[in-house]
């Protein structure tokens, strides 16, 4: 697709202190999420409104040059056999779109159950249904982006593991 489009061992090289913006692209809404600085935590952040690619597009490179985000984490949605269907190309079209806008790199992230594992916790919360329309987006946002972080964390484990088999 492009250079900047990366496996995930690249984001573990990212520059420290450097934040990831996590998105869930739909077809009314991209719903962001934002990490800490240390790269642990997603916190869902905001919901564009979807209306043209163009301005869509600079919405969110707005969001993140204003956050100092150093990649994006993108969910895609693959069915629950692992096949792409069309929202998988929506994906991928936004995106090969976007590369050429950007030279912050992106990573492709599994978003299988995202939207219902949020949807879930939101009914578990009794939260109305006004409510979780205004955030459901940006929390599976940040469901995608905490399943990115989780696992450069334990990317990050198994490289101190292996640097130093001594350690307990």
């Amino acid at each position: 697709m492009s250079s900047n489009v990366v496996p995930i061992e690249t984001f573990a090289a990212l520059p420290d202190h450097a934040r990831l913006l996590g998105l869930d692209i739909g077809t009314k809404t991209i719903g962001l999420a934002l990490s800490d600085v240390e790269r642990r935590i997603a916190t869902p952040l905001e919901t564009i409104r979807r209306i043209k690619f163009t301005q869509d597009a600079a919405a969110l490179l707005q969001i993140a040059a204003k956050h100092g985000v150093a990649g994006l984490v993108v969910g895609l949605p693959l069915n629950m056999d692992g096949t792409e269907g069309p929202r998988v190309q929506s994906t991928r079209a936004f995106v090969r779109h976007l590369v050429p806008l950007t030279p912050l790199p992106i990573l492709f992230w599994d978003e299988r159950m995202s939207t219902l594992a949020v949807t879930r916790t939101l009914l578990d919360a009794d939260a109305s249904r006004a409510k979780r329309a205004s955030v459901v987006d940006k929390m599976a946002a940040a469901y995608i982006l905490q399943g990115a972080l989780d696992r450069l964390t334990r990317m990050e484990a198994a490289a101190a593991d292996a640097a130093d088999p001594d350690q307990p």
